[in-house]
């Protein structure tokens, strides 16, 4: 009798071993002792299978079939005809029992996630704090302006159109961001472009440049990604909760504008740390220094190149119009709550800190709610946030009380954290992999759009209505935020 042992030493790799025996022997004590379960194995599961047949089914017709354990090395080495005495099992065979290959939509394959060393464990963790510095900084700078608004404002002589071109001028860098960072990146790599966009922020600009990298990088790896994203946008949350506590101080004090003495030095902080950490490294360097294999690159056909394959999926206009909204309402309810709150329900300077309260709720929903964001699912969980923050808003046009708008909005800002991290997230999920990080950069970039459109359309018509406003702007542009949500097609699940 002849028993065929088929069996996958590794993905793609079949082989067929013939063991010759005895027709009245037990097939189990026929097969190699290299067989037995006890057997180094290669992979977790085993997808071998005995055929035993008949004397006279040569083809196997009637066979049955048996599960079996993985086949270790030795035996894959005399399934090829290799005639030796023993095959040892590869150091670390442990490690590769567990690994796993990650597929990402349109991409032919991910990266491999094996074992790490302690070292790409560090490398990793050095990358997160580095990237996190960045949108805490971010967060930063986007803090500062609510609470010097009126000072500047009032210093200047400005009326509420004028004093919003601030809002214009900081959008058009990431615009100009969003349409450089595809060329940059692939001539110079990741890590020069970040740490020279680092260094251009030293002179007011590169913001663009920076926090566009740091999401494509957290957000293209093959495990914790929603955790990291979450940790990510957190800092940005803390940063812009941090700022409009100095930023109040100095905007009662006569020398005001010094108030940007510490963002030169926290510029300069950035700067040292990319460039100790990325050390000017292409991303795939990265990756790898961290133990994941390099970003997967396919051809772009067309005349296009990268923009050509991102601008002809439709998902992308979705998610642009989503991140345009969401940008623009979080900038105009954090540059201006605190104009209305004076202007409008009486409040003192003082009223500085409601800003530190909306980004401060930024930043705690973006670490706190992750469970329920994992619970509930994240699509269910966006919808949820939205409708709420809707109520919200409400209260905060209808009931005229400076200490009940100020909860309300720190809520608004509680329930808006998840958000962006989600939609970041989603966004990996449904663009291929070799095209995210342009991808993110352009939709930053169109998103940064609404970080200017919507403050300075707040800006004209208070000019001509007056601040109250802002409350039916931000609920509309709330509302229509919920719709394209609706819009934006499912992302393929990776495994985590």
């Amino acid at each position: 009798m002849s028993t065929s042992v088929q069996g996958a030493a590794t993905a793609t790799d079949v082989s067929t071993v013939d063991v010759e025996s005895a027709a009245q022997a037990d097939s189990r004590h026929d097969l190699p002792s290299s067989l037995d379960a006890s057997a180094s194995r290669l992979r977790s599961r085993s997808e071998l299978a005995i055929m035993r047949a008949d004397k006279d089914d040569a083809r196997g017709e009637r066979a049955e079939t048996y599960e079996l354990p993985t086949m270790p090395p030795d035996a894959v080495a005399r399934s090829r005809g290799v005639r030796q005495e023993s095959v040892e099992a590869p150091p670390r065979l442990s490690s590769l029992a567990s690994s796993h290959v990650h597929h990402a939509p349109g991409a032919a394959q991910s990266r491999e996630v094996l074992a790490r060393t302690p070292a790409q464990h560090r490398a990793a963790g050095w990358h997160l704090f580095a990237f996190c510095f960045v949108l805490f900084f971010q967060g930063w700078n986007d803090g500062s302006t609510g609470p010097l608004l009126p000072r500047i404002q009032d210093f200047y002589g400005l009326d509420y159109a004028v004093v919003s071109l601030i809002f214009i001028l900081n959008a058009v860098g990431f615009v100009v961001g969003a349409a450089t960072i595809v060329p940059l990146v692939e001539r110079f790599g990741m890590g020069k472009v970040i740490t020279s966009g680092a260094f251009l922020q030293l002179v007011a600009y590169g913001i663009c440049l920076q926090g566009a990298q740091a999401n494509a990088f957290l957000g293209g790896l093959p495990e914790d990604t929603a955790t990291k994203l979450g940790l990510l946008h957190g800092a940005y949350g803390f940063g812009a909760f941090a700022a409009p506590l100095a930023a109040t101080y100095f905007s009662t004090q006569d020398h005001w504008s010094y108030h940007y003495i510490i963002n030169l030095g926290l510029s300069v902080i950035n700067f040292v740390i990319l460039t100790v950490v990325f050390r000017f490294k292409s991303q795939d360097v990265a990756m790898q220094d961290a133990g994941y294999g390099p970003v997967p690159v396919e051809s772009s056909s067309g005349r296009g190149g990268q923009y050509g394959t991102i601008l002809s999926i439709r998902a992308v206009y979705f998610l642009a119009a989503f991140v345009l909204i969401y940008d623009g309402v979080e900038v105009t309810l954090g540059g201006w709550i605190v104009t209305f709150i004076i202007r409008e329900r009486e409040g003192g300077p003082s009223s500085g800190y409601i800003s530190s309260g909306f980004f401060g709720g930024l930043a705690v929903g973006r670490l706190v709610l992750l469970w329920l964001n994992k619970r509930i699912g994240e699509r269910r969980v966006i919808t949820l946030y939205s409708i709420i923050c809707i109520a919200l808003q409400v209260t905060v046009w209808t009931v005229p009380s400076s200490a009940g708008n100020a909860v309300a909005v720190s809520m608004i800002g509680l329930l808006m954290g998840p958000i962006y991290p989600i939609m970041v997230g989603q966004t990996s999920k449904i663009l291929p992999r070799f095209v995210l990080s342009a991808a993110l950069g352009l939709i930053n970039g169109l998103g940064q759009t609404g970080s200017a459109l919507l403050p300075f359309m707040t800006g004209v018509l208070a000019n001509k209505f007056g601040i109250s406003s802002l409350q039916p702007l931000v609920l509309s542009m709330m509302v229509s935020m919920t719709v394209i949500w609706f819009a934006i097609p499912k992302g393929n699940q990776r495994q985590e």
